[in-house]
């Protein structure tokens, strides 16, 4: 009997298994029994323990950490699927995040490391002033909540259509599970829960490609289709900026993304920060840099297999499936769904990814709203219980918070598309006024401010014109061809939809038809050209004020030597001890950040 497209989806996606069940739910039972036994069993954990691991983390679990924290369950599905529909191109974009890791190792995590901060933002503070601190926090804690419904909303819809579980009851343990052990157990149970969680991920992408590459017939098949459907190709060196991706966009755009996400966030900076030695953080840089390219390229390649394997029946074209994020759960319903046990890890490793990624912003939060947001503004200390209740009482806020914006995100459907949109808006001012600081020392607090703004205005200009115009129908980024004429199962003018030819945009605005992958090299750009202008206008800071010791040291050694006089008299705040332990680590060569005292 011939089957409809949809009754086939419908078969495929109802192949999960108790054994499938089971293996979730271990998966989950793993992270809670970590919660427990570092929230119970581990000793005595002070507010330190708690955000910073004791500052004394271990290289192994901080390195598998900070790649599974990089690691969203967007990067899971989506770099596959965006291979699938767009050929290789995207795989170009390695050359930027090497570019961004080299920068983190030699231009800014000597300093960062150094200053031995609990929140990234401080150092704002010191650079700066307060308002600049308090910018940048404001800047961040935005636009986490307004990205958490989508670490748990995007990986249920994948477990949802595995199982006809409803996507809020999905959402709702997820983020039950998270708030538990992130709230329980500090940056210890998040850490080493992270590596569960990063096995899981590489095993369930490995699994796929071996099975559906042997499946198929070998990489030479692979290789070959994809080939003949010119998936296969050199990067584009077309400068256009309307390219949806090109190699300038690609390593340019993808160098600013990683210096957001794996330089100035303090989900990733609070790893390097909790462990003890800068040395042992420089390696924990290189070899989660190497775990985020392996997973980049296995999970590319997972995208050219999975068009060998549908190279002549697009699931999309035929409507298989509604949308394309649902190809990739598709191809690994076909490849192991005859496996009881196998999607199960699958879908454990999505899951993986938005519980690493939601503990992490979880528990950065609790230390952004004690030290940048009570402590700046309250002179009151709190004692070390209501600093725990504090602390955990942000995790649950949050995480609750995450959890009901996902019925918005439901509802509303393109929402999705806005909040990504305003996600984006923060990322290439951040950049802008953290490079302001590490890199232009001329730079003042009143150009910091008036560059990070006049970023936010260009990009969500840039952005949301964008969106409109892509909503209206104006602005198309065609991908690869794709074709029906060898589909199994009956493809009727009923499962098909006509496509009239896509608009060129000629007529729309070319601020919004330029690529997704220019937002933050643009807002960085601009926050620095502002910034700078507006310093020199204001009086720019003059070279033998900056305190070394906040500049990076590729800049450093250009500075006029600095005499930093005290009087007996004077009081001198920590932070400034903190500058002065710096410049004594580089004064006497040693490189690792160890704690002096002075008196």
């Amino acid at each position: 009997m011939t089957l409809s497209g949809q009754e086939e989806l419908q078969l495929a996606l109802r192949r999960f298994s108790v054994y499938d069940y089971v293996v979730f739910v271990l998966m989950l039972l793993v992270c809670i029994v970590i919660g427990i036994y570092y929230g119970f069993f581990s000793g005595h954990m002070t507010t330190e323990d708690y955000l910073m691991g004791g500052r004394n983390m271990k290289l192994f679990p901080t390195t598998m950490s900070l790649t599974a924290t990089l690691l969203t369950s967007t990067a899971l599905i989506g770099f596959a699927t965006d291979v699938y529909l767009n050929g290789i191109q995207f795989l170009y974009m390695t050359f930027g995040f090497t570019l961004a890791a080299i920068c983190l190792v030699y231009a800014f995590l000597p300093v960062m490391h150094g200053l031995q901060l609990t929140s990234i933002y401080e150092y704002l503070e010191m650079r700066f002033d307060k308002r600049s601190r308090i910018f940048g926090s404001v800047l961040f804690s935005l636009k986490m909540l307004m990205l958490l419904p989508t670490y748990t909303y995007l990986p249920a819809i994948t477990f949802s259509q595995v199982t006809g579980i409803n996507v809020y009851v999905v959402s709702l343990l997820v983020c039950l599970v998270c708030i538990f052990y992130t709230c329980v157990g500090g940056l210890k149970a998040v850490v080493w829960t992270d590596v569960v969680q990063g096995f899981s991920m590489f095993g369930a992408v490995i699994l796929v490609v071996i099975k559906s590459t042997i499946d198929i017939g070998g990489i030479g098949v692979v290789w070959q289709r994809n080939m003949d459907g010119d998936r296969i190709e050199p990067p584009i060196f077309d400068p256009d900026p309307t390219l949806r991706y090109s190699f300038w966009s690609l390593t340019i755009g993808m160098f600013g993304i990683m210096l957001q996400m794996a330089v100035f966030n303090q989900n990733i900076m609070q790893r390097y920060m909790s462990l003890p030695r800068l040395r042992t953080a420089k390696i924990a840089a290189w070899l989660s840099a190497l775990g985020y390219l392996t997973f980049t390229c296995f999970s590319c390649y997972c995208g050219l297999v999975t068009y060998a394997v549908y190279y002549d029946c697009d699931p999309i074209t035929s409507k298989l499936v509604e949308a394309k994020d649902q190809v990739i759960p598709l191809l690994v319903m076909r490849t192991l769904g005859n496996f009881p046990g196998l999607p199960g890890i699958f879908v454990a490793g999505v899951f993986s990814a938005a519980l690493s990624t939601l503990s992490s912003t979880l528990n950065s939060m609790s230390a952004v709203v004690l030290e940048d947001f009570y402590k700046a503004f309250s002179s009151k200390p709190l004692t070390e219980r209501q600093t725990n209740v504090l602390m955990k009482s942000v995790v649950v806020i949050v995480g609750m918070m995450g959890f009901a914006l996902v019925f918005v995100i439901e509802k509303l459907g393109s929402v999705l598309q806005v909040v990504l949109t305003v996600g984006v808006m923060a990322d290439g001012p951040l950049v802008g006024i953290f490079c302001m600081g590490f890199l232009l020392p001329w730079v003042n607090s009143k150009g910091m401010l008036a560059g990070g703004i006049a970023g936010i205005i260009v990009v969500a200009w840039a952005s949301l014109g964008a969106y409109i115009a892509i909503v209206a129908g104006r602005v198309n980024f065609p991908t690869k061809p794709f074709t029906v004429e060898g589909c199994a199962y009956n493809v009727t003018s009923q499962n098909m939809t006509i496509a009239s030819p896509p608009p060129d945009g000629s007529d729309v605005f070319i601020l919004y038809r330029i690529s997704y992958m220019w937002y933050v090299p643009l807002g960085c750009f601009v926050s620095v050209v502002v910034g700078l202008i507006v310093s020199f206008l204001t009086g720019a800071t003059k070279l033998d004020t900056v305190n070394h010791a906040l500049i990076s040291p590729l800049i450093r050694r250009f500075l006029p030597k600095q005499k930093i006089e005290i009087s007996k008299h004077e009081t001198v705040p920590l932070t400034d001890y903190k500058h002065m332990e710096l410049a004594f680590q580089k004064d006497t060569g040693c490189e690792d950040s160890e704690v002096y005292s002075h008196q």
